[in-house]
């Protein structure tokens, strides 16, 4: 069994014909960010949602996780659970793995979900940034970034219980697995590139009031695409899975049966 992650493994009590779905958090999250799109999606297909390493129930790894690492964890958790091809969904960073991984086993992927991210690389502002939180966190915690930034990971007007779970999750991350992930991070490549290269359907969802991943960088991200759609969830932040999960649903089922329909 891969060391380094937990993993939620669901599949459909019948026999299903649904290609696999995996679903990859973002940053400080952890795989119950993705608990409506797992109730939702496995009574007909099999879904995976991975704890990643240094968030949820994965052990830790101190000092610096880069996306590739993060992506190769992926991989070896896949290739335990007998999973060949699927459907590979990100959020955030999340979706900046996913593209890792699409650039390192992209003939497995039969379907690409971007939400709420970017392809471009770190500026040498926003490198000295994460290394400056990666400080922060490991010096105070994880509960005043939490308060900090909740109303911005979700709109000040989402649901109570989804304002909760968002700070809850955010709150429990460790703070080394956290800062590890943010100084890996600050070190990605460029990924529009990689973009323009894939071969199969791709859906990009962004939350229409996101100000970290604004309506501008998923218009850029479909535009690269040769074969993608775009979707913005009104009524949401960087969380629309969490904050319109019916709207969010609604528009992955319906690329999940493009997909299915696919030779």
């Amino acid at each position: 069994m891969p060391p380094y992650l937990a993993f939620t493994d669901k599949s459909p009590d019948s026999a299903s014909t649904g290609c696999p779905l995996v679903l990859i958090h973002g940053h400080p999250f952890d795989r119950t960010m993705w608990d409506p799109q797992v109730a939702e999606f496995s009574a007909g297909r099999r879904v995976v949602a991975p704890d990643l390493r240094g968030y949820g129930a994965s052990p830790v790894t101190p000092g610096k996780v880069p996306l590739s690492r993060h992506a190769e964890d992926v991989a070896e958790l896949l290739d335990f659970l007998g999973v060949d091809t699927f459907v590979l969904a990100g959020l955030s960073m999340g979706g900046q793995i996913a593209m890792e991984c699409h650039d390192r086993f992209g003939d497995r992927i039969r379907g690409l979900v971007l939400a709420d991210t970017f392809a471009e690389p770190e500026t040498p502002e926003g490198v000295r940034n994460r290394n400056a939180m990666a400080d922060r966190l490991l010096a105070e915690g994880m509960r005043g970034y939490a308060d900090e930034v909740l109303d911005r990971m979700v709109a000040p007007y989402a649901r109570a219980e989804v304002k909760a779970h968002v700070h809850g999750m955010m709150a429990a991350t460790a703070a080394q697995g956290a800062a590890a992930s943010l100084r890996g991070r600050a070190e990605r490549p460029d990924y529009r590139g990689l973009l323009t290269r894939v071969a199969v359907p791709a859906l990009v969802v962004v939350g229409a009031d996101d100000t970290y991943t604004p309506v501008a960088d998923a218009e850029s991200l479909a535009r690269s695409l040769p074969d993608s759609t775009l979707e913005v969830i009104e009524g949401a932040a960087h969380l629309p899975n969490l904050e319109r999960p019916k709207e969010f649903n609604r528009v992955l089922g319906d690329f999940l049966a493009r997909v299915d329909g696919a030779p």
